[in-house]
């Protein structure tokens, strides 16, 4: 048998692997000749010595040497290239500056708090009320906490600054520092101005570095920054190649880097950015020259300068070493540091003696701090020139007279007597009877909202928009994704695809920008994790705000579909009965809210009342299979609109305290089918409530919640939930109730596969299952209590 001659096929070998053609330009700044750089000089000289003085007297890892290197790069911006109101913090038409990086706090503070001090001096009159200040006196609470009982930070009530930084300090937007989120929030901000404001959009302005760079939903929000066009984006790079425990963070040159094989410029260029490189980001003449220059770009791209520094310059330590950590306290180091002011100067900063104790530390930072303002004063050039350049900021912001497009979004109409959660629209066509899906429910009740308050819902997906019918937010709006320019009145935002740590953050920062409620939409299996820390920092960010300003939360909401076990199909990995623990009762009081509606009627109620109700996070949970609508009032159920209570009465009654708390679609509408009408038929009296959303009802007041659900029920109570047993255990006073309840790892293993009635069999949540469960503790529940 002759054997036949097989000859490989021969590949071409490229000549050269090219990007396709982007939109973004790649440019070199060329220093140019500063004439204010004396100032400039010497106003680095005093931020660097308070970032030595700040870490020597707090020196619980405040990350001096990334707040060294990014300095000028930030004292470019805020003292010429950004417009802003210093007497109005808070105005929304200005330009934000927003530290991605948020472990450069200390920078943050030193740089605040000095600007505040040279306006003191020179011109009180440019100062904000003084809650919305960030004095000197004010970085005594420099990682400090609310109790901190020092006699100095009692008298002068100084502002406790967080160890990254939040709201609470004026000219911070969002709170900012878990790996990457600053820029996800950064990317989502400038959304929200570009959408609100069109061409005359405030530029967001973010301080981040390699390092921060390196996450993966930074790559998805670069992308998505790139893709939609945010023009009026800026992200500056401090590239300083260090990390904790890496000086070679990423490639440079010819050498490999320790974690990544790019450098910034490439990496941004790749995902179609407007690229500056500045060069050398510790001279003065290519850091304005690089921000000078990204301000004549007009080809509708985001645009990122990258300036190469070191970490920890002049300050004694440098690279990574100097990124969690510095001098000794009151060392020879730290002397050595500062004695370039005190030459300058000609000041001598006060050295510590003696015993150290909370007490005399405080008041040796103190003094130091005193001794920086007296020094200052006795040179007022510099105050005067920074006060000069501050008012010039403001003039500029006035000259622009930037205003919101016509029929701009907003979310004023959401919180009217004319949106109610007793009234739901017709037009949303939710009839008993009818074949529907939760989620088709809340993407219709988002939809109605978006129209009237002109498009204030901008709505991202991962990859499953019509899925998770959270594309229904689009509505009457012009269809495909938004693009600044292409289709900019598109309510869908395009964030990178399968991207929920990016999308959380993204619309986080939509939200914060104040005039949109931000959504995004996944499996509940894997958005409450992967979003769990954006919706953290969002709650912080807003709790902080706050307290600073006294006006309500700006809310997000982050759509949990196809949860739970009804999808079944899918299997243990995507149908998930844990992802309710994640966010359910795990954040402060009214910070995050829950909805958990077991049929559509109850989507609008639950949606409104979550929304005046003002939190940071709305987390609806919808499960995905079309149920037919339930007759409520031929099941002799209460109307829709009592879910708003979060947890309200299915049955009532005075003859038994045993009681039965339902949660989840999947239960309840097994409940209603098989339990309630074997209950009635059979005269077995019976409490039974459906929860859903334990947020909503803790934010009644204690004696209406007492009224609804007394604890003589409680401590009769068994549960059924179609999620874990410690979402329902807050129901439950008895650890019998507790053994008897029944919830998806009850049998103590993950559930398999199949349609969903076959996955609760599997479970013991199935309607037989569920109704012997109940008889038998309707029977013993009264011997057991006694």
């Amino acid at each position: 048998m002759s054997q036949e001659t097989i000859t490989p096929p021969v590949h071409s070998k490229p000549k050269s692997l090219r990007l396709r053609p982007r939109r973004g330009v790649f440019m070199k700044a060329r220093p140019l000749p500063v004439a204010d750089k004396a100032f400039f000089e010497e106003l680095d000289l005093v931020y660097r010595t308070l970032c030595a003085v700040l870490f020597n007297f707090v020196p619980t890892s405040g990350h001096p040497g990334g707040s060294i290197s990014s300095g000028r790069i930030v004292e470019g911006l805020v003292y010429e290239g950004l417009d802003y109101d210093f007497a109005q913090p808070d105005r929304p038409d200005a330009d934000v500056l927003c530290y991605a990086a948020g472990h450069k706090a200390m920078g943050l503070y030193a740089m605040y708090g000095l600007r505040n001090e040279l306006v003191r001096i020179a011109d009180p009159a440019l100062l904000a009320a003084e809650k919305r200040q960030l004095r000197f006196e004010d970085l005594l609470g420099f990682r400090r906490n609310p109790t901190q009982a020092t006699p100095l930070f009692r008298k002068f009530q100084a502002k406790p600054l967080d160890g990254h930084p939040t709201p609470a300090t004026p000219f911070v937007p969002a709170a900012t520092g878990a790996s990457g989120v600053g820029v996800t929030f950064g990317a989502g901000l400038a959304l929200g101005a570009l959408d609100a404001y069109g061409a005359q959009a405030p530029r967001v302005h973010l301080i981040e570095g390699e390092g921060g760079m390196t996450p993966g939903r930074v790559h998805e929000a670069l992308g998505m920054a790139g893709t939609v066009g945010l023009e009026n984006l800026r992200l500056h790079v401090d590239w300083n190649q260090a990390s904790i425990d890496s000086n070679a963070v990423c490639a440079a040159e010819d050498c490999p880097g320790d974690y990544v094989q790019w450098d910034p410029m490439e990496f941004l260029a790749l995902h179609d950015w407007n690229v500056i490189d500045a060069g050398d980001g510790l001279d003065f003449k290519r850091v304005l020259s690089a921000q000078r220059l990204a301000d004549s770009i007009a080809n509708g791209q985001p645009t990122a300068i990258v300036y190469r520094t070191t970490k920890g310059w002049n300050y004694g330590i440098e690279g990574r070493a100097s990124h969690g950590a510095g001098h000794a306290f009151c060392s020879e180091g730290y002397y050595a540091a500062v004695a370039p002011f005190e030459r300058r100067f000609k000041a001598r900063l006060p050295r510590f003696e003696g015993e150290k104790n909370p007490e005399r530390v405080e008041a040796a930072y103190f003094a130091t701090l005193m001794a920086v303002r007296s020094a200052l004063e006795s040179r007022r050039t510099l105050a005067e020139a920074a006060a000069g350049k501050i008012a010039a900021a403001a003039g500029r912001l006035k000259a622009k007279a930037r205003r919101p497009r016509p029929d701009a979004p907003g979310t004023g109409a959401l919180y009217t007597e004319g949106v109610c959660a007793d009234r739901a629209p017709a037009e949303l066509g939710i009839v008993p009877g009818k074949q529907m899906t939760l989620r088709a429910a809340l993407g219709g009740a988002m939809g109605h909202l978006n129209e009237l308050t002109h498009g204030a819902f901008l709505a991202c997906a991962a990859d499953l928009l019509d899925s998770t019918s959270v594309s229904a937010v689009n509505g009457k709006f012009p269809k495909g994704f938004f693009n600044a320019r292409k289709n900019p009145l598109s309510r869908l935002v395009p964030v990178g695809g399968i991207c929920e740590d990016a999308m959380g953050g993204v619309m986080a920062g939509v939200s914060s920008f104040g005039r949109h409620v931000g959504v995004t939409s996944s499996y509940s299996a894997f958005i409450a994790a992967l979003e769990h820390i954006p919706a953290r920092l969002h709650a912080i960010g807003q709790q902080a705000r706050r307290e600073a300003t006294g006006e309500p939360a700006r809310a997000w909401i982050m759509v949990n579909a196809h949860a739970g076990p009804m999808t079944g199909e899918d299997g243990p990995t995507h149908a998930d009965p844990q992802a309710l623990q994640i966010l359910a009762d795990n954040f402060p009081k009214g910070a995050c809210i829950t909805l958990l509606p077991w049929e559509p009627q109850e989507v609008w109620p639950l949606l409104i009342a979550a929304l005046k109700a003002r939190p940071a996070v709305i987390a609806p949970f919808v499960a995905r299979p079309a149920e037919t609508v339930p007759d409520r009032a031929a099941l002799k159920l209460p109307p829709a609109h009592a879910a708003a209570k979060g947890l309200y009465a299915w049955r009532r009654t005075d003859r038994t305290p045993a009681t039965v708390v339902l949660q989840g679609c999947a239960v309840a509408l097994l409940f209603s089918r098989w339990v309630l009408p074997e209950l009635d038929r059979r005269g077995i009296p019976l409490n039974v409530f459906y929860s859903a959303s334990a947020e909503l009802f803790d934010l009644l007041p204690r004696q209406e919640q007492d009224d609804i659900y007394p604890d003589r029920l409680a401590r009769h109570a068994m549960a059924i939930t179609d999620y874990t047993w410690p979402t329902v255990a807050r129901w439950v006073h008895s650890q019998e109730g507790l053994r008897r309840s029944l919830h998806s790892f009850r049998k103590g293993r993950f559930l398999g596969s199949g349609a969903w009635d076959k996955v609760l069999e599997e479970a013991g949540l199935d309607g037989p299952s569920q109704l012997k469960a109940v008889l038998e503790w309707a029977a013993d529940a009264e011997k057991l209590a006694g």
